[in-house]
């Protein structure tokens, strides 16, 4: 069964597709030879983590952009009740960053269907723009705006066929009108700022320079192909002045100047502009990886207590009942037991008293500057917290319930790790679930000092009363490694010369970043210590070798690192997490858990030091230093040795170097002691 997400599109106001506006609801009707809304389809996993609200999805024909979650709504008004992904403990995460308004976390607007035919499901999707609404005849070169352009989408069943076209399109020959249609593809140039707002870019104002044509009022233009000599790009022209002007002049920093000044504040997921933006708007390219970052929480589903099941209950009636029902009949509690058993919600074992309480809670928002304060110390590290916490007591295993969302076995140790290895643990079945918060643009999240403040908003107001999210289901494998040992080690890395040539690295990177209000940011607090640089290029090269002997391929095994020293209140963690998971009911098969075994576990990790030890591009990696000027964020680590896919890396491929991790030769003439030192077994 599929689980891909529909993209339904829907057209700006005033662009016509067809003759006649797009009907999303349309989809569902038989023999309709007209344009349908379905453009295309996405997994949950790529809409949380690349195409989410504010992006720009290349589709085959034409390019669109998930809309934000005001017109989902819309969506959602199609069904009689809105299911909920409930866990309290990130829905907690989730209101710090985005406000207490925020009252539930939604799946995605979609509905498996019991056969190929079947019409579960048409009605909904995920509703977006076409952006950018520039586009260019692919047979004539010109460059005009959407409403030019005719949008063809009639085949019921081959939505990558959608596109629009040029009629009459004359081609590059001079003179007459053509008869043929075109396809018309998009003009790749926008411009963006710090602050998240992203424009078409001014191609009339850029050709003329800041003025008006002098013989046409609303010149046609033309994009023509430019790549001879040092004309790399684009080059655009006006047809009634045959004025021209390249596109290689507007970028670096010298063609920022030339851009506009002020930034128009257009949000396009959201059809507004905003005032008051005094940012200096940027050229960047639709497919440029800076364009859009995804910020996302996510946690691993853990036993409940009794006051997190109390929690559970307080979201299930918030987000049933809704506010203003709930304050509006607050004093009779027959009547809200009436509603809740309306929406399945069981309040039959919860006393008048209990739910007085309940219902006080709830209609309680709690300080805004108390919230303002713990966002402003907040850590991630704190929904890492409790999984660690909770895989420190084995005792607790023993209590699981098969219909728990983790199954954990405690395993031996294989003897060729101990002692640097302490513990082992299966996780035979586990339930992930992440939320989707925000985006920014430019710099991720966690390159920037305001953090939740640069969210690029998700709805109109600002304040969205939910996000959406996915449950994924799977099993992995967690290491523990000594923290005694751990310890003493860091503190020697940190003493050496290679911890303090990443450590200046950092701050460099910092310095350079696009982010206005990176020059507020302590690069220092921002620095991972030693212990994650370890046990994040451990997880890595086991990530390679795992990837060879599961079943499973590289891009389907993700990390999750548990490393930070010990501080007050928080007792240190070194441990890591790889695992695999699927969006659908069942999970994974079991592949990777079984490597967990000690027969199967050791041989396979010291395989993986093994190779991690030697790197086809050594010596020149395992020498890999940073000095000034340059700035990257690793050391002995390349693609050929210890990167993996984005797709299973929680940074990007930042923060590794072999030489944490084993005894390898330094391009500073020091050798530090790697925590495995070398390969055990050879």
């Amino acid at each position: 069964m599929s689980d891909e997400l529909v993209i339904v599109e829907t057209l700006p106001d005033g662009v016509v597709a067809g003759g006649a506006d797009l009907d999303p609801l349309g989809d569902a009707e038989d023999g309709a030879a007209k344009n349908r809304a379905k453009v295309g389809s996405a997994r949950p996993s790529s809409l949380l983590y690349t195409y989410g609200p504010g992006s720009i999805m290349d589709l085959p024909g034409f390019s669109v952009m998930p809309a934000g979650l005001d017109d989902w709504e819309r969506i959602w008004a199609r069904r009689e009740s809105i299911p909920t992904v409930v866990e309290p403990r990130l829905l907690e995460v989730v209101r710090l960053h985005l406000g207490p308004q925020v009252d539930s976390l939604r799946p995605y607007p979609w509905q498996p269907t019991r056969a190929a035919s079947a019409k579960e499901g048409f009605d909904l999707g995920v509703p977006a723009r076409v952006f950018p609404q520039w586009l260019r005849c692919t047979g004539c070169d010109y460059l005009g705006p959407l409403s030019r352009f005719h949008y063809s989408n009639t085949h019921p069943f081959r939505p990558d066929l959608a596109q629009f076209v040029h009629r009459s399109c004359p081609g590059r020959g001079k003179g007459g009108q053509g008869t043929r249609k075109s396809p018309a593809v998009p003009a790749q140039h926008l411009l963006t700022c710090t602050n998240g707002h992203l424009d078409e870019f001014p191609y009339g104002l850029w050709v003329h320079r800041g003025e008006a044509c002098s013989v046409a009022e609303t010149p046609e233009l033309k994009m023509r192909d430019a790549n001879l000599g040092k004309s790399v790009g684009s080059m655009i022209e006006c047809s009634a002045c045959n004025a021209r002007r390249g596109m290689a002049e507007a970028q670096g920093d010298v063609g920022r100047d030339k851009l506009p000044r002020k930034c128009r504040g257009r949000h396009p997921h959201l059809e507004i502009y905003e005032t008051g933006c005094e940012a200096r708007p940027a050229l960047i390219m639709m497919g440029a990886s800076n364009l859009w970052f995804a910020s996302t929480q996510s946690i691993i589903v853990m036993p409940r207590t009794e006051a997190q099941q109390r929690d559970v209950l307080v979201d299930r009636l918030r987000s049933g009942l809704g506010l203003d029902r709930i304050a509006e009949y607050f004093d009779d509690l027959k009547l809200i037991r009436e509603f809740a058993k309306m929406k399945d919600i069981d309040l039959d074992p919860v006393s008048d008293a209990d739910l007085v309480a309940l219902l006080a809670d709830i209609l309680n928002p709690g300080d805004e500057s108390e919230r303002q304060e713990k966002l402003a110390s907040w850590d991630p590290v704190e929904l890492l917290i409790p999984e660690w916490e909770y895989l420190q007591q084995p005792i607790l295993f023993e209590q699981q319930e098969d219909n728990a969302g983790l199954m954990v076995t405690d395993k031996p140790v294989p003897e060729k790790l101990k002692p640097l290895v302490t513990r082992v643990v299966a996780v035979d079945k586990m339930k992930k679930v992440n939320a989707f918060i925000g985006f920014t643009r430019l710099d991720e999240m966690d390159r920037i000092s305001d953090v939740s403040t640069r969210l690029v908003k998700l709805t109109r107001n600002g304040k969205p009363t939910w996000v959406t999210a996915t449950e994924d289901r799977g099993e992995g494998i967690f290491l523990q490694l000594d923290l005694n040992r751990v310890a003493s080690w860091e503190r020697n890395v940190r003493d050496s010369a290679i911890w303090h040539a990443h450590v200046q690295a950092h701050r460099r990177n910092f310095q350079r970043r696009f982010s206005e209000t990176a020059k507020n940011v302590d690069p220092d607090s921002r620095m991972p210590a030693p212990r994650y640089w370890l046990l994040h290029t451990l997880a890595h090269v086991l990530i390679r070798e795992m990837a060879m002997k599961s079943g499973y391929g590289a891009a389907s095994l993700t990390e999750r690192i548990y490393a930070w020293p010990e501080s007050p209140g928080r007792d240190a963690a070194a441990g890591l997490f790889i695992g695999t998971t699927a969006s659908d009911s069942e999970g994974t098969l079991g592949g990777l858990v079984a490597l967990a075994d000690p027969s199967r576990l050791g041989p396979l990790v010291l395989g993986a030091l093994r190779r991690a030890q030697r790197c086809s591009s050594d010596p020149v990696c395992a020498m890999r230093t940073p000095s000034d000027p340059e700035d990257f964020l690793h050391g002995a680590a390349c693609h050929c040795c210890a990167f993996v896919s984005e797709t299973s890396c929680e940074k990007a491929n930042r923060f590794l170097d072999r030489r944490l991790l084993l005894r390898l030769p330094s391009g500073s003439g020091e050798t530090i002691e790697g925590y495995f030192g070398g390969v055990h077994g050879q």
